[in-house]
Protein backbone atom coordinates (compact mmCIF):
# COMPACT_ATOMS: atom_id res chain seq x y z
CA UNK A 1 0.00 0.00 0.00
CA UNK A 2 3.13 2.41 1.20
CA UNK A 3 4.90 1.77 -2.30
CA UNK A 4 1.53 2.06 -4.25
CA UNK A 5 1.44 5.86 -3.31
CA UNK A 6 4.69 6.31 -2.84
CA UNK A 7 5.50 5.60 -6.15
CA UNK A 8 2.75 7.65 -7.52
CA UNK A 9 2.54 10.72 -5.62
CA UNK A 10 2.57 13.29 -8.76
CA UNK A 11 0.05 11.43 -9.83
CA UNK A 12 -2.15 11.59 -6.59
CA UNK A 13 -1.13 15.22 -6.46
CA UNK A 14 -2.78 15.96 -9.84
CA UNK A 15 -5.72 14.02 -8.90
CA UNK A 16 -6.83 16.23 -6.13
CA UNK A 17 -5.59 19.06 -8.28
CA UNK A 18 -7.65 18.06 -10.88
CA UNK A 19 -10.48 17.62 -8.53
CA UNK A 20 -10.22 21.10 -6.79
CA UNK A 21 -10.19 22.67 -10.16
CA UNK A 22 -13.43 20.94 -11.01
CA UNK A 23 -15.22 21.66 -7.63
CA UNK A 24 -13.91 25.43 -6.65
CA UNK A 25 -12.73 26.96 -10.04
CA UNK A 26 -12.28 30.07 -8.98
CA UNK A 27 -13.42 30.31 -6.17
CA UNK A 28 -15.97 28.81 -3.39
CA UNK A 29 -18.11 31.75 -3.28
CA UNK A 30 -20.79 30.27 -0.82
CA UNK A 31 -18.19 30.11 1.57
CA UNK A 32 -16.30 33.39 0.88
CA UNK A 33 -19.45 35.01 0.87
CA UNK A 34 -21.11 33.75 4.29
CA UNK A 35 -18.04 33.18 6.47
CA UNK A 36 -16.26 35.70 7.95
CA UNK A 37 -12.21 35.35 6.68
CA UNK A 38 -10.63 34.98 9.52
CA UNK A 39 -12.97 33.33 11.14
CA UNK A 40 -11.76 29.44 12.10
CA UNK A 41 -13.80 26.14 13.12
CA UNK A 42 -13.81 22.25 13.92
CA UNK A 43 -15.49 19.50 11.95
CA UNK A 44 -15.66 15.97 12.92
CA UNK A 45 -16.14 13.42 10.01
CA UNK A 46 -18.55 11.18 11.01
CA UNK A 47 -19.94 7.58 10.25
CA UNK A 48 -23.06 7.03 9.29
CA UNK A 49 -22.53 3.13 8.17
CA UNK A 50 -21.36 -0.31 9.01
CA UNK A 51 -18.11 -1.35 6.83
CA UNK A 52 -14.41 -0.97 6.72
CA UNK A 53 -13.17 2.75 6.49
CA UNK A 54 -10.83 3.51 3.71
CA UNK A 55 -9.54 7.56 2.44
CA UNK A 56 -8.57 8.92 6.29
CA UNK A 57 -4.78 9.26 5.01
CA UNK A 58 -6.29 10.44 1.61
CA UNK A 59 -8.41 13.37 3.40
CA UNK A 60 -5.43 14.34 5.33
CA UNK A 61 -3.27 15.09 2.34
CA UNK A 62 -6.18 16.70 0.65
CA UNK A 63 -7.35 19.32 3.49
CA UNK A 64 -3.03 20.11 3.70
CA UNK A 65 -3.19 20.65 -0.38
CA UNK A 66 -6.01 22.79 0.09
CA UNK A 67 -4.32 24.82 2.96
CA UNK A 68 -1.44 23.39 4.92
CA UNK A 69 -2.73 25.15 8.06
CA UNK A 70 -5.16 22.70 8.61
CA UNK A 71 -4.87 20.17 11.65
CA UNK A 72 -6.31 16.61 11.52
CA UNK A 73 -6.95 14.86 14.79
CA UNK A 74 -7.38 11.33 13.51
CA UNK A 75 -8.90 8.92 15.84
CA UNK A 76 -9.96 5.79 13.28
CA UNK A 77 -7.35 4.78 10.83
CA UNK A 78 -7.69 3.46 7.34
CA UNK A 79 -8.65 -0.27 7.59
CA UNK A 80 -10.69 -0.20 10.52
CA UNK A 81 -14.15 -1.26 11.16
CA UNK A 82 -16.31 1.05 11.91
CA UNK A 83 -20.00 1.74 12.83
CA UNK A 84 -23.03 4.18 12.58
CA UNK A 85 -21.81 6.82 15.15
CA UNK A 86 -18.16 6.73 15.27
CA UNK A 87 -16.14 9.55 14.57
CA UNK A 88 -13.35 9.08 12.59
CA UNK A 89 -11.29 12.18 12.70
CA UNK A 90 -11.53 15.93 13.35
CA UNK A 91 -10.60 19.00 11.61
CA UNK A 92 -9.86 22.44 13.02
CA UNK A 93 -8.47 25.58 11.11
CA UNK A 94 -9.76 28.03 8.67
CA UNK A 95 -13.76 27.26 8.14
CA UNK A 96 -13.47 28.91 4.56
CA UNK A 97 -11.00 26.00 3.85
CA UNK A 98 -12.85 22.96 5.99
CA UNK A 99 -16.18 23.93 3.60
CA UNK A 100 -14.16 24.08 0.60
CA UNK A 101 -12.69 20.34 0.86
CA UNK A 102 -15.59 18.86 2.00
CA UNK A 103 -16.92 17.17 -0.49
CA UNK A 104 -13.95 16.42 -2.34
CA UNK A 105 -12.75 14.40 1.25
CA UNK A 106 -16.47 12.82 1.30
CA UNK A 107 -16.56 11.90 -2.76
CA UNK A 108 -13.54 9.83 -1.84
CA UNK A 109 -13.76 8.34 1.60
CA UNK A 110 -17.47 7.24 0.80
CA UNK A 111 -16.04 5.16 -2.07
CA UNK A 112 -12.96 4.07 -1.48
CA UNK A 113 -14.81 3.03 1.97
CA UNK A 114 -17.69 1.67 0.02
CA UNK A 115 -14.49 -0.25 -2.22
CA UNK A 116 -12.63 -1.47 1.08
CA UNK A 117 -16.21 -2.97 2.93
CA UNK A 118 -16.69 -5.03 0.00
CA UNK A 119 -12.89 -6.27 -0.57
CA UNK A 120 -12.84 -7.09 2.94
CA UNK A 121 -16.04 -9.05 2.94
CA UNK A 122 -14.37 -11.13 -0.26
CA UNK A 123 -10.98 -11.91 1.53
CA UNK A 124 -12.14 -12.78 4.82
CA UNK A 125 -13.55 -15.82 2.83
CA UNK A 126 -10.68 -16.78 1.95
CA UNK A 127 -8.03 -15.43 4.16
CA UNK A 128 -7.53 -19.11 5.87
CA UNK A 129 -6.23 -20.05 2.17
CA UNK A 130 -2.73 -18.97 0.18
CA UNK A 131 -5.37 -17.74 -2.76
CA UNK A 132 -4.69 -14.07 -3.29
CA UNK A 133 -7.44 -12.09 -4.16
CA UNK A 134 -7.14 -9.52 -6.79
CA UNK A 135 -8.49 -6.34 -8.74
CA UNK A 136 -8.96 -5.53 -12.22
CA UNK A 137 -8.55 -2.41 -14.56
CA UNK A 138 -12.51 -1.79 -14.05
CA UNK A 139 -12.03 1.18 -12.23
CA UNK A 140 -13.30 4.81 -12.37
CA UNK A 141 -11.20 6.83 -15.34
CA UNK A 142 -9.13 9.58 -13.50
CA UNK A 143 -9.36 8.30 -10.02
CA UNK A 144 -7.72 4.61 -10.53
CA UNK A 145 -4.89 5.27 -7.96
CA UNK A 146 -7.36 5.75 -4.99
CA UNK A 147 -9.73 2.68 -6.12
CA UNK A 148 -6.74 0.43 -6.28
CA UNK A 149 -5.14 1.70 -2.32
CA UNK A 150 -8.86 1.13 -1.67
CA UNK A 151 -8.54 -2.52 -2.45
CA UNK A 152 -4.98 -2.76 -0.45
CA UNK A 153 -6.84 -1.21 2.50
CA UNK A 154 -9.58 -3.49 2.40
CA UNK A 155 -7.19 -6.63 2.31
CA UNK A 156 -6.85 -7.72 -1.57
CA UNK A 157 -4.49 -7.23 -3.54
CA UNK A 158 -3.82 -5.36 -6.73
CA UNK A 159 -3.49 -6.56 -10.59
CA UNK A 160 -1.59 -4.48 -13.17
CA UNK A 161 -1.99 -0.83 -12.54
CA UNK A 162 -2.51 -0.14 -16.10
CA UNK A 163 -1.74 -1.38 -20.05
CA UNK A 164 1.98 -0.42 -19.58
CA UNK A 165 3.15 -2.31 -16.40
CA UNK A 166 2.39 -5.63 -18.00
CA UNK A 167 1.35 -8.32 -21.02
CA UNK A 168 -1.82 -9.23 -20.08
CA UNK A 169 -3.23 -11.27 -23.65
CA UNK A 170 -6.91 -11.63 -23.16
CA UNK A 171 -9.30 -13.23 -25.87
CA UNK A 172 -9.99 -10.10 -28.26
CA UNK A 173 -5.88 -10.23 -28.83
CA UNK A 174 -5.64 -13.99 -29.39
CA UNK A 175 -8.51 -13.82 -31.87
CA UNK A 176 -6.54 -10.38 -33.71
CA UNK A 177 -3.66 -11.71 -33.51
CA UNK A 178 -4.45 -15.06 -34.95
CA UNK A 179 -4.20 -17.13 -32.32
CA UNK A 180 -2.64 -18.09 -28.72
CA UNK A 181 0.59 -19.15 -30.38
CA UNK A 182 1.12 -16.28 -32.77
CA UNK A 183 0.19 -13.70 -29.88
CA UNK A 184 2.65 -15.05 -27.50
CA UNK A 185 5.51 -15.24 -30.42
CA UNK A 186 4.47 -11.48 -31.30
CA UNK A 187 4.80 -10.58 -27.42
CA UNK A 188 8.07 -12.14 -27.16
CA UNK A 189 9.78 -11.03 -30.03
CA UNK A 190 7.91 -7.23 -28.95
CA UNK A 191 9.28 -7.29 -25.41
CA UNK A 192 13.28 -8.33 -27.32
CA UNK A 193 13.06 -5.51 -29.89
CA UNK A 194 11.77 -3.03 -27.34
CA UNK A 195 13.98 -3.99 -24.27
CA UNK A 196 11.00 -4.23 -22.08
CA UNK A 197 11.05 -6.74 -18.80
CA UNK A 198 7.26 -7.26 -18.06
CA UNK A 199 5.39 -10.27 -17.38
CA UNK A 200 2.79 -12.25 -19.50
CA UNK A 201 -0.21 -13.37 -18.60
CA UNK A 202 -2.48 -15.15 -20.94
CA UNK A 203 -6.29 -15.55 -20.53
CA UNK A 204 -7.72 -18.87 -21.87
CA UNK A 205 -11.15 -19.77 -22.31
CA UNK A 206 -11.39 -23.85 -22.26
CA UNK A 207 -9.00 -26.83 -21.52
CA UNK A 208 -7.82 -26.69 -25.23
CA UNK A 209 -6.79 -22.93 -25.30
CA UNK A 210 -4.52 -24.03 -21.63
CA UNK A 211 -3.18 -26.71 -23.60
CA UNK A 212 -2.08 -24.35 -26.64
CA UNK A 213 -0.53 -21.86 -24.10
CA UNK A 214 1.75 -24.81 -22.51
CA UNK A 215 2.78 -26.05 -25.57
CA UNK A 216 4.24 -22.53 -26.73
CA UNK A 217 5.27 -22.22 -23.07
CA UNK A 218 7.62 -18.44 -22.00
CA UNK A 219 4.72 -17.46 -19.76
CA UNK A 220 4.25 -16.02 -16.54
CA UNK A 221 0.64 -16.74 -15.69
CA UNK A 222 -2.57 -18.62 -17.28
CA UNK A 223 -6.06 -16.74 -16.66
CA UNK A 224 -8.67 -19.64 -16.27
CA UNK A 225 -11.67 -17.45 -17.92
CA UNK A 226 -15.06 -18.24 -16.97
CA UNK A 227 -13.94 -22.10 -15.59
CA UNK A 228 -16.15 -23.45 -12.96
CA UNK A 229 -14.15 -24.96 -10.30
CA UNK A 230 -13.71 -28.34 -11.45
CA UNK A 231 -13.09 -27.12 -14.46
CA UNK A 232 -9.71 -25.29 -12.91
CA UNK A 233 -8.87 -28.74 -11.17
CA UNK A 234 -8.81 -30.48 -14.48
CA UNK A 235 -6.59 -27.67 -15.83
CA UNK A 236 -4.36 -27.25 -13.02
CA UNK A 237 -3.34 -31.03 -13.41
CA UNK A 238 -1.71 -30.75 -16.24
CA UNK A 239 -0.45 -27.29 -15.69
CA UNK A 240 3.17 -27.29 -13.80
CA UNK A 241 1.96 -24.87 -11.29
CA UNK A 242 5.99 -24.52 -9.91
CA UNK A 243 6.52 -22.64 -13.58
CA UNK A 244 3.22 -21.16 -14.14
CA UNK A 245 1.07 -18.93 -11.81
CA UNK A 246 -2.68 -19.53 -12.18
CA UNK A 247 -6.03 -17.42 -11.90
CA UNK A 248 -9.40 -17.72 -11.93
CA UNK A 249 -11.44 -14.76 -13.19
CA UNK A 250 -15.06 -14.56 -14.62
CA UNK A 251 -18.33 -14.25 -12.40
CA UNK A 252 -17.03 -14.94 -9.19
CA UNK A 253 -18.79 -13.90 -6.06
CA UNK A 254 -19.16 -14.26 -2.28
CA UNK A 255 -21.12 -17.00 -2.66
CA UNK A 256 -18.73 -19.22 -4.96
CA UNK A 257 -15.28 -17.90 -3.85
CA UNK A 258 -14.76 -20.23 -2.01
CA UNK A 259 -15.20 -23.19 -3.72
CA UNK A 260 -12.79 -21.47 -6.31
CA UNK A 261 -10.26 -20.59 -3.98
CA UNK A 262 -10.42 -24.05 -2.66
CA UNK A 263 -9.12 -25.55 -6.20
CA UNK A 264 -5.46 -24.27 -5.48
CA UNK A 265 -5.58 -21.39 -7.87
CA UNK A 266 -2.96 -18.83 -6.99
CA UNK A 267 -4.60 -15.73 -7.46
CA UNK A 268 -8.81 -14.99 -8.24
CA UNK A 269 -9.92 -11.56 -9.62
CA UNK A 270 -12.93 -9.70 -9.30
CA UNK A 271 -13.65 -6.38 -11.01
CA UNK A 272 -16.49 -6.26 -8.50
CA UNK A 273 -14.37 -4.55 -6.39
CA UNK A 274 -14.19 -1.74 -8.04
CA UNK A 275 -17.36 -1.38 -10.11
CA UNK A 276 -20.29 -2.71 -8.26
CA UNK A 277 -20.24 -1.52 -4.71
CA UNK A 278 -21.39 0.18 -2.22
CA UNK A 279 -20.31 3.92 -0.92
CA UNK A 280 -20.34 4.19 2.71
CA UNK A 281 -22.83 7.04 4.29
CA UNK A 282 -20.30 9.89 5.76
CA UNK A 283 -20.70 12.99 6.79
CA UNK A 284 -18.39 16.25 7.74
CA UNK A 285 -20.26 18.15 10.77
CA UNK A 286 -19.50 21.24 12.17
CA UNK A 287 -18.31 20.49 15.93
CA UNK A 288 -17.85 22.35 18.66
CA UNK A 289 -16.63 19.93 21.45
CA UNK A 290 -13.42 21.48 21.47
Amino acid sequence: MIDLIENKKAELFDIIDNAFKEDIGDGDHTSLATVPENATGKAKLLVKDDGVLAGVELAEIIFKRLDPSLKLEVLIKDGAKVKHGDIAFYVEGSSRSILSGERLVLNFMQRMSGIATKTNELAKLIAHLPTQLLDTRKTTPGIRLMEKWAVQIGGGNNHRYALYDMIMIKDNHVDYAGGIKESILGTKDYLQKNNLDLKIEVETRNLDEVKAVLAVGGVDRIMLDNFSPDQIREALKIIDTSKYQTEASGGITGDTILSYAETGVDFISSGALTHSYQSLDLSLKASFNY
